[in-house]
């Protein structure tokens, strides 16, 4: 393969990684970086903390490459490890003493990750509405469990609570949301 373009698929892009192809790297840098930065952000005040996930993302990529098995777009899998990688640099962070005052976060204008568009554009339907008066605080478990995909445990460390709080919310979400929606609860405690 020659230089990687930018109509390569991710997952050729990806092959090319697993070669050792940096230039391929670099253009599924230049294709993920931005909104993987924008989502980190949304989750995380820190603008150096999520300078150093996003590079620890992509130093995985550049290590795992060849285990990636999808065959079209890579967002998701880019997702997973910056997601992942940020519950790390959390986890580090509460284990290591402070060495310096905390900064108070500079307050930025956000523009809406792809999951805030997917949830609230929905707000013109029922599903929409029924998201709307959750808590914010169910709703921020619905999104890291069901949109991130992150295992209860993960949630907990990038939502900064107990894995049970994680688990009860996620009950309650589902639990509001199927009242708010008419739908039965399933006898084996899913949705019909």
């Amino acid at each position: 393969m020659g230089a990687p373009s930018e109509s390569d698929s991710d997952a050729a892009l990806l092959r090319a990684v697993a070669r050792g192809d940096d230039q391929a790297l670099g253009t599924l840098y230049d294709r993920h970086a931005g909104w993987l930065h924008a989502r980190l952000s949304r989750r995380c005040g820190d603008p150096e903390t999520v300078r150093e996930v996003l590079q620890d993302t992509f130093v995985t990529v550049w290590r795992s490459a060849a285990r990636h098995r999808g065959s079209g777009e890579a967002g998701g899998w880019l997702w997973t490890i910056a997601a992942r990688r940020l519950v790390d640099a959390r986890r580090a962070a509460t284990r290591t003493p402070e060495t310096a005052p905390a900064e108070t976060p500079i307050p930025v204008a956000v523009t809406p990750s792809a999951e805030d568009q997917v949830l609230g554009g929905l707000r013109y339907g029922e599903l929409g509405s029924a998201l709307d008066r959750l808590s914010p605080e169910l709703r921020s478990v619905l999104r890291a469990t069901v949109i991130d995909g992150l295992t209860t445990r993960e949630a907990a460390q990038l939502l900064g609570i107990p894995e049970g709080t994680v688990k009860t919310r996620a009950m309650r979400a589902r639990r509001e949301l199927r009242t708010a929606l008419g739908t039965p609860a399933h006898p084996l405690g899913g949705t019909a």
